[in-house]
């Protein structure tokens, strides 16, 4: 019995039983954030078409059709009920536990299994396992820690003389390939998966041979192509919005400080939160460069002492950085207009912190000799007791979008995405004052935003305060003239309302028809708001055309209620009269 309770299976079970424990708050939460925009709300996800769509165009911004297939399964399971997006997405997270259990056994490290588990309850990773947009992260670690494993075999078996099948070590080569690639096909940021290997290559043999180099040209072929394709794609998606303004040498300062951040919260995970503190990074000063030099020489160092001491410290910070260097900074990322840094970016590369500090203590307690193992069985204890409720504690952060951001804005106030998303929540629970206070901080901390300026404009609406609205409106399309919603909410308060309460037809018109030249879910609503205008304006035929168009368009788009309301206003059009009254509370 004593000997069943270390077995394989056991084992490996007992890592998935204390991850998904430290979880279990998770699975009552709800879709956070971009979980909508990506899944709930997304049109793809709901096409019938959507794989085809995911894998062959371009429609999506980032290229990971193994993800977006994943959610569109998904969707026809769950639909919109988050509970099974978030079983799979733990399950995922704690299945990539055993799997770094498995890695770091088959490469010999010491503590192998702890560190697996510290893996799985570690509060830094709850920013990917509790968050349903982050199966993205989840996914694509199964399958590149499959591929290592695949590979770890293969190489053993083609260092033996003779094997029960000489085509064993060719197949382990070929799947370990396919997991490599569709890993890069989940998430793009795994791409640094062939430096990897070759790194436990040379951690196994203290070299790398000619012949490794070679079997390592189909992976990072593999992960360029994809890198290429992500990148052109990610680029036409920003539409050429400007996430960092500096040139090369303030990405490379910025460069040098943010491993130091990501080791700081693997060491010490307190105060995480979604949207940290984007600090600024003077490239004309030289101590801006510092950190970096201090990692690049600390590297430097651990390689010069590589058969001795060093070596275990570069095997293992050189993996951290290794997996950081996608999102170091020289590469655009949309989130780059929040923070920096992220805590579900390091999930890949925190296995490396994590598998050198349980080794450094596995030594430490061996060198104690009998009193060792007593003091080390206690400190792992303590360590994954204390880990196991920091998870659990900020697991519960992410029941609901309200909890989220409230806890975000209350670690860092000045995160104007923060206090933007916290405004949209406390709207849709049509808490206006609360929402309209939180759109408020959100442009006074950022003033350039025009989605502040918008959503005031529409709470301002919903609260009677229509001159207030107008006013926000116009501030939102100073900041993006082709606002396409501010164009369309102001054309429809210019038509529906009297010229003695700000109504200007002939600018409505212009507006709402600028707003109908874009292509959207919306665009019923749209053409809506342009007969609007034109009934307005007293062009009742043209308003009645448009109207016509809008009831077909709003029926094509499934949205019947739409339908039925713009079908009452063009009986107004027909009888020659406008939608407009001094009283009438705009249409948001």
């Amino acid at each position: 019995m004593r000997n069943a309770w270390r077995s394989p299976g056991a084992a490996a079970g007992l890592i998935v039983f204390l991850t998904v424990v430290v979880y279990l708050p998770v699975l009552r939460g709800g879709f956070v954030w971009d979980d909508r925009s990506l899944i709930t709300e997304n049109r793809l996800v709901k096409a019938s078409d959507g794989p085809y769509r995911y894998w062959f165009t371009a429609e999506t911004a980032d290229y990971r059709p193994l993800t977006w297939s994943l959610w569109w399964l998904e969707w026809r399971l769950w639909g919109a009920n988050a509970t099974g997006y978030h079983v799979v997405n733990v399950l995922l997270h704690a299945v990539n536990a055993v799997l770094v259990w498995m890695i770091l056994r088959r490469l010999k490290i010491p503590g192998a299994w702890l560190a697996a588990v510290v893996f799985g309850v570690h509060p830094v990773n709850v920013a990917t396992g509790a968050w349903i947009s982050e199966q993205k992260n989840t996914l694509s670690m199964l399958l590149a820690a499959v591929a290592v494993l695949l590979y770890l075999r293969f190489d053993e078996e083609s260092q033996r003389v003779r094997t029960a099948t000489r085509a064993a070590p060719g197949l382990l080569y070929a799947s370990s390939l396919v997991a490599a690639t569709l890993a890069v096909l989940s998430k793009t940021a795994v791409v640094m998966i062939p430096v990897v290997l070759l790194g436990c290559v040379w951690w196994r043999h203290g070299r790398v041979r000619t012949r490794d180099w070679l079997c390592s040209l189909p992976y990072f072929a593999a992960s360029l192509v994809l890198a290429l394709v992500t990148i052109v794609q990610h680029h036409r998606a920003l539409g050429g919005f400007v996430v960092q303004s500096g040139g090369f040498m303030a990405r490379l300062a910025t460069a040098g400080w943010v491993p130091w951040f990501y080791l700081f919260k693997a060491l010490v995970p307190m105060d995480l939160t979604v949207i940290y503190p984007k600090w600024e990074v003077d490239p004309s000063r030289w101590v801006s460069y510092v950190p970096g030099v201090v990692l690049i020489g600390g590297l430097i160092l651990f390689w010069w002492k590589r058969k001795s001491w060093g070596r275990p410290l570069f095997f293992g910070l050189g993996y951290f950085v290794v997996m950081l260097f996608p999102v170091l900074g020289f590469f655009d990322q949309a989130f780059y207009r929040y923070s920096w840094v992220a805590d579900h970016w390091q999930y890949y590369s925190i296995v490396g912190v994590i598998a050198l500090a349980v080794a450094a203590g596995v030594a430490i307690c061996r060198r104690m000799g009998d009193r060792g193992r007593t003091v080390g069985v206690l400190a792992s204890g303590v360590v994954l007791l204390v880990l196991g409720m920091a998870a659990w504690k900020r697991s519960c952060v992410y029941a609901d979008s309200e909890t989220l951001w409230r806890d975000n804005v209350a670690k860092n106030p000045n995160a104007w995405v923060a206090q933007y998303n916290l405004g949209v929540v406390l709207r849709e629970s049509h808490r206006i004052q609360e929402a309209i206070a939180r759109y408020q901080q959100a442009a006074r901390i950022k003033p350039d935003l025009p989605e502040a300026h918008y959503s005031l404009g529409v709470a301002f609406a919903e609260n009677g305060r229509v001159q207030d609205a107008i006013g926000q409106y116009e501030q939102a399309l100073r900041i993006e003239p082709h606002y396409v919603n501010a164009q369309n909410n102001l054309a429809w308060l210019l038509a529906t309302l009297t010229p003695a309460h700000g109504g200007d037809p002939v600018r409505a018109v212009a507006l709402a028809q600028l707003a109908c030249k874009r292509p959207g879910d919306d665009v019923a609503a749209r053409f809506d708001t342009l007969a609007a205008a034109y009934a307005a304006a007293g062009r009742f035929s043209d308003a009645i055309a448009t109207a016509q168009r809008a009831i077909a368009l709003a029926h094509a788009a499934g949205q019947s209620g739409l339908a039925n309301e713009i079908e009452a206003r063009l009986q107004l059009y027909r009888a020659g009269r406008s939608y407009r009254s001094s009283t009438e509370m705009p249409r948001p």
